[in-house]
């Protein structure tokens, strides 16, 4: 009993409340990153991040913020989850056994290391996208971003040096290639995603996410030559125009929706709740739908 008073005593203090932060700090991050992902899905305006067209509303909105068309969120409240877990594990399994509460603790300490690691190379790269000016075409803002990317290094310096590690050498050439697979993965993930990215970074894709988060929609029929006409305005963008097809011949067509809007004439734009009838510059879109970014 004495030679176990012992060891706590001589533990020091950072190893002593490095699995308590770190469960508090996932706690933190999963709660973050829960609020983005249920405002994404409820259409709701993020707090703190009322400035359209800039900062954390262009990183939120951006294709970066998705994988494979999943809100990036809903990974990151998983990764906090499963670090939450494993920093736990050694105080919910309390063993009588000194042996077998150090192989708990051993486990979850290495599993702990690898999951921390590919998080913070993944928060570092994005931190990467946010400064070299990838997302909006300038080094931009988010608070939530950076939030995230201090609470997921502050996570992985607490695994580093809050446990006593038997082979740090092994244990820093294992974190290289977790690192190094991450890093590929990501960089494979983001390269169909960048292309996206890069259309929308454009005065012309910002105005088409404008016009699609605003509800705005373009009314037109396929065989349409102003429909296409309309279209060419946004360039590489038009992918991204809310667009309802109104000949029930046409690809998905919305033709009783068209029909409910008294739609008329192709094309005709329903912004703000009014119908507008014929061709619009990009200009008189975003003058009419009230954006406010770069139009650059």
């Amino acid at each position: 009993m004495s030679g176990i008073a012992t060891r706590k005593r001589s533990e020091s203090w950072l190893h002593r409340w490095s699995r308590p932060a770190i469960v508090v700090l996932s706690l933190f991050g999963f709660s973050l990153t829960t609020y983005l992902t249920v405002t994404h899905f409820l259409g709701q305006q993020v707090a703190l991040c009322n400035v359209e067209g800039s900062g954390c509303d262009l990183v939120l909105s951006s294709e970066y913020a998705k994988i494979f068309g999943i809100p990036l969120t809903i990974f990151g409240a998983l990764g906090y989850l499963t670090l939450g877990l494993l920093a736990g594990l050694p105080l919910a399994l309390k063993r009588n056994d000194p042996k077998a509460q150090t192989q708990i603790k051993e486990v979850s300490n290495f599993l702990l290391f690898m999951v921390s690691s590919s998080t913070f190379v993944f928060s570092g790269y994005l931190m990467y996208l946010l400064a070299s000016g990838s997302i909006g075409g300038k080094p931009q803002v988010c608070i939530y971003c950076i939030s995230s990317a201090v609470t997921m290094t502050t996570i992985w310096l607490l695994t580093i040096f809050g446990n006593a590690w038997k082979d740090v050498g092994q244990l820093f050439f294992t974190g290289a290639i977790v690192a190094i697979i991450t890093l590929t993965g990501t960089l494979g993930v983001y390269a169909s995603q960048g292309k996206l990215a890069a259309k929308q970074n454009t005065f012309a894709g910002r105005l088409a996410q404008h016009l699609t988060e605003t509800n705005a929609k373009m009314y037109g029929a396929y065989w349409c030559p102003h429909c296409m006409e309309q279209k060419q305005w946004f360039g590489e963008a038009k992918q991204f125009i809310p667009y309802v097809e109104c000949d029930p011949k046409g690809e998905n067509p919305q033709t009783a929706l068209c029909i409910q809007k008294g739609v008329k004439g192709y094309p005709t734009w329903e912004i703000g709740g009014k119908m507008i009838a014929g061709e619009q510059t990009l200009d008189e879109l975003a003058d009419k739908s009230g954006y406010t970014g770069d139009r650059k």
